[in-house]
Order: C-alpha cells, then structure tokens, then sequence
C-alpha cells in the first residue's frame, strides 16, 4: 500500500467516489467528503499528503479551504474543478495550488499527477525536516536526541526511524504493513511482535504511562498513530 494519504472534497458524489476508486486502487489511503464543514475537521484532525478539492461546495469554496490548509502544512494542493477559465486558473495557484486540472479530466492523467507529487513531497518531508516539536517531547533527528519534558531520552537506531515516521505523519494511522515496510525494508508477512515490542519499547520512553498512552496510540484492527 501507498504511504501517502489523500483528502478528497467534491459535492458532486459520483466524481468524488470515482477519484477515491482510481486512487484506491493505486494503493492510495484516502478520506472523502462531500462539503466545506465535513472538509474541516478532517483537514484540522489529520495530515494529508495530498488535497484535491473542487472549488465551488455548497457551503463555502476550495480556495477557502485551501487558505486554510496552507496555514497548518505544505502538502500538494490540487484544484479538480468545471472552472476553466484563464482567471480562475490563475486564481488557484494564487490560492496555493500545485495543480489545476478541470473537469471532464482522465483519470489515469490524475492517478499520474498524484503519484508525482506525492513522491516529491514524500522524499522532501523526509530528506528535509529533521526537528519535529510536539510539546511534551522534541525529536531532533539528526542529533538523534529525544527530548521529554525537556530531558534528553535515547533511542536505538530502530527507536528513531520509528518514531520519526509517526511524526513526519502526525495524526495518521500507520498500519502494520506499513511500518514493517518502511522500518525494516521487508514486504510481506508482518512480524506482529517485532512491531509490538518496538512500539512497546518506544511508548515505554515516551509516555508518562506506558501502558495508557496519549500520543503513541493503537488503532485496533489497523495500526498505530502519533496523536498530537
């Protein structure tokens, strides 16, 4: 499975449903609604990769979201929308779009653009930021220090790549797959216990209480997530 995770806001039901579909099957995670409100507290509760958004919604605009997607992260912005005119165009990418593609479009031409800019912004986010600040705890990558309650913590080599996947993901569920992939490069049969020790290990040194954790939580079923 993909890595990358999309938000997809479009009050045409059956255009949303066919981009969710084509991006599924690329191996896409993606959340879909169908409104301004619903867009909010998903885009305020969770990090995306990548955003497409039709511009006119029944109860606001993708510009707007857009506005405010562009105050909490620098994901990819993509306007999917019937407004073709060279002003509206122009009026995306002034709003902070990275893509503009009107409607009808190939879908195939979509899937395309997705996986380019999700694997830019993928190799940036993880080549890029080092320092990641959550409060209670700091983790400087490169000096590979984790700081809780402002006291130095350390981490095996496993530990840090761990935890610096959850926080280049904040607020995303990570599924077992996933982690086993990106952690020990391995595809395949998951190894449940070599994760559940890790994460064990991890929340040992990063929660108060180990065994009740507030940030580094389970997802029955699914996975874990950095909750912050």
């Amino acid at each position: 499975m993909n890595r990358a995770k999309i938000l997809i806001v479009d009050d045409e039901k059956a255009i949303g449903e066919m981009v969710e579909i084509i991006l599924q099957k690329e191996g896409f995670q993606s959340d879909l609604c169908f409104s301004y409100q619903d867009a909010q507290p998903l885009i305020k509760n969770n990090h995306y990769d990548l955003h497409i958004l039709d511009i006119m919604l029944p109860d606001g605009t993708g510009l707007e979201l857009a506005k405010n997607i562009r105050s909490r992260s620098d994901a990819p912005i993509f306007f999917l929308t019937a407004k073709a005119s060279d002003a509206d165009v122009l009026r995306g990418f002034m709003h902070g779009a990275d893509d503009y593609i009107t409607k009808p479009f190939n879908p195939l031409e979509l899937a395309a653009r997705v996986k380019v800019q999700t694997e830019r912004y993928l190799s940036s986010a993880t080549t890029t930021r080092k320092k990641y600040d959550y409060g209670a705890f700091q983790l400087d990558v490169e000096a590979a220090t984790l700081f809780v309650n402002g006291k130095p913590v350390s981490l095996t080599q496993k530990q840090l790549k761990l935890l610096e996947l959850f926080c280049i993901h904040p607020n995303q569920v990570l599924s077992k797959e996933q982690l086993y992939e990106q952690i020990w490069g391995l595809e395949g049969d998951v190894d449940d216990n070599t994760i559940m020790v890790h994460i064990r290990k991890l929340r040992e040194k990063l929660e108060a209480d180990p065994s009740h954790p507030v940030f580094l939580v389970t997802v029955r079923g699914i996975g874990y997530k950095l909750q912050v």
